[in-house]
C-alpha cells in the first residue's frame, strides 16, 4: 500500500486521555475484582450535570425540529448572544460577523494555525499547557518555541522572556488565562506587555478564554481590552467549561480582522460544514438564561480549591499555590522526586496503583511540568478529603523528609 502522509508522525495528542484509559483497565482488571476503585482526581471536566435549562432547550430544539444545516458560521441568534458576551471584555463591540461558532473549542486552534502557518514558521506557546496547540503546530510544519510559566511568578512569564524567543519566524502568540493546567492567571501589566510586544512584531494572538468565568480572586482580563489587538487576535470559548456542557461540542471563534474570520468560516465549511443544530440552541439558552446555576458551581469550585490546597500542603513532599482560576491544581513535587529517585510519570503511576488515586504527571503538559503533578477539583468533597487521605498515607509510608 501507498505509504501515510509524512505530516502524521508530527501530530501528538492528549496523553492524558492514554494515562485515563490505563487507569480504567487497572480499576476493571485489578481493584473490582477486590472491590476496591480508584478515586479520580485529574479530570479536566466540570463536576456537575448540564443545568436543566439548558437541556430543555436542547430537548425543545428537538422537538420544533430544529435538526437541519445551519449557515457554517451558526445560527445569527447565537453569533449576536456571542458577540454582546464576548464584548464585555474587549476595547470594542463585536459584532454577529465577528463570530464564528464551531463544534468545540478545539477546532478554533486548528483553523487559526491552519489558516497561518507556513513550513518554519514559529509559534510561541505558554509550557506547561494544554497539549493541543504545540501538537497542531508542529503537524502543520511550524515550530513550537515554548516560554515556561514560573512557579514563583504565579505562572506567569514576563515581558523579557517573551522578546527573547522572538525571531524573524515568529508568527504568533498562544495564550491561555485562566491557564490549564497551572490554575494561573494574565496580570493585566503582563496582558499590556504582550499586546505591545504584538503589535510591535506584528504578531497574532490566539488567546484561549474558555475558563473566563472560573476567575477566583480578581476579575477575568481579556489581551482584547487592549486598542488594536481584536484585529490581530482571535478569542476562543465556548459552552464545555462554564456551563457543564463538554458532550454538546460548542465552541466560537471571535476576532475583528474580517479575512481571518473568512478563513475561519471557510475551513470549518470543508470540515464540519456546520456546529450540531441542537447543540446551538443549547448554547443560545446557556448564554442569555438564568446564570444561577452556574454561580453555584462557581462558588462550589473555590470551595473545593481551598479545601484541596489545604489538604495537599499538609502531604510531605508536595506544595503549591493556590490557583486563581480554572479548576486545576499544579503540585511541586520535586522535593519527593528526588528523594525518591524517580519521575512524576512513576509518581503517579505508583500512587495509582498503591493508593488508588488518579492524578496526572506534569510532563503531560509538556517538558517544563517535570517538576510537578497536576489535580482537578471538580470533584466532590467526599472525593476530595478521601483521595488525598489516601496519598498522604501512602507517600508518609514510602518518605521521610
Amino acid at each position: 500500500m501507498k505509504p501515510f502522509s509524512k505530516r502524521m508522525p508530527n501530530l501528538g495528542t492528549e496523553n492524558a486521555f492514554a494515562v485515563i484509559g490505563k487507569a480504567k483497565k487497572f480499576e476493571k482488571e485489578v481493584l473490582k475484582p477486590q472491590g476496591k476503585s480508584l478515586v479520580y482526581l485529574q479530570i479536566g471536566e466540570p463536576g456537575f450535570d448540564t443545568p436543566e435549562n439548558i437541556n430543555e432547550a436542547a430537548i425543545k430544539a428537538i422537538k420544533d425540529n430544529q435538526t437541519h444545516y445551519t449557515a457554517t458560521p451558526g445560527i445569527p441568534e447565537l453569533r449576536e448572544a456571542v458577540a454582546k458576551l464576548s464584548s464585555n471584555y474587549s476595547a470594542e463591540p463585536y459584532s454577529e460577523e465577528d463570530v464564528i461558532v464551531v463544534p468545540g473549542g478545539k477546532p478554533v486552534m486548528f483553523y487559526m494555525l491552519n489558516a497561518l502557518l507556513d513550513e518554519g514558521d514559529e509559534v510561541i506557546v505558554p509550557n506547561p499547557s494544554y497539549p493541543i496547540y504545540g501538537s497542531v503546530t508542529e503537524y502543520l510544519g511550524g515550530k513550537m518555541v515554548p516560554i515556561q510559566l514560573k512557579e514563583e511568578n504565579d505562572f506567569n512569564f514576563s515581558a523579557d522572556e517573551l522578546r527573547e524567543l522572538i525571531t524573524p519566524k515568529t508568527k504568533m502568540i498562544i495564550i491561555n488565562s485562566p491557564q490549564n493546567p497551572t490554575g494561573g492567571v494574565y496580570t493585566k501589566e503582563l496582558l499590556e506587555e504582550i499586546a505591545q510586544i504584538a503589535i510591535e512584531h506584528d504578531l497574532w494572538v490566539l488567546s484561549d478564554e474558555i475558563y473566563d468565568r472560573m476567575v477566583h480572586d480578581g476579575e477575568h482580563i481579556s489581551i482584547t481590552s487592549v486598542p488594536g489587538m481584536q484585529e490581530r487576535t482571535v478569542m476562543l470559548n465556548g459552552c464545555s467549561k462554564t456551563y457543564a456542557m463538554t458532550g454538546y461540542r460548542i465552541g466560537w471563534a471571535v476576532t475583528k480582522n474580517k479575512k481571518m474570520a473568512d478563513y475561519i468560516e471557510k475551513l470549518a465549511c470543508n470540515d464540519t460544514s456546520c456546529t450540531n443544530t441542537i447543540s446551538q440552541y443549547a448554547a443560545l439558552e446557556a448564554i442569555t438564561g438564568p446564570q444561577d446555576q452556574v454561580d453555584y458551581m462557581l462558588n462550589e469550585y473555590k470551595k473545593r480549591r481551598d479545601l484541596m490546597v489545604s489538604l495537599v500542603n499538609d502531604i510531605p513532599g508536595m506544595s503549591c499555590h493556590s490557583p486563581k482560576g480554572a479548576f486545576y491544581l499544579m503540585v511541586n513535587v520535586r522535593e519527593l522526586l528526588d528523594k525518591l529517585s524517580i519521575t512524576a510519570d512513576e509518581l503517579c503511576d505508583r500512587i495509582m496503583k498503591e493508593a488508588h488515586v488518579l492524578i496526572l504527571p506534569g510532563t503531560v503538559f509538556g517538558l517544563f511540568g517535570d517538576d510537578f503533578v497536576r489535580f482537578s477539583y471538580v470533584s466532590t468533597e467526599e472525593d476530595i478529603k478521601e483521595g488525598l487521605s489516601r496519598i498522604k498515607s501512602y507517600i508518609e509510608s514510602i518518605y521521610q523528609p
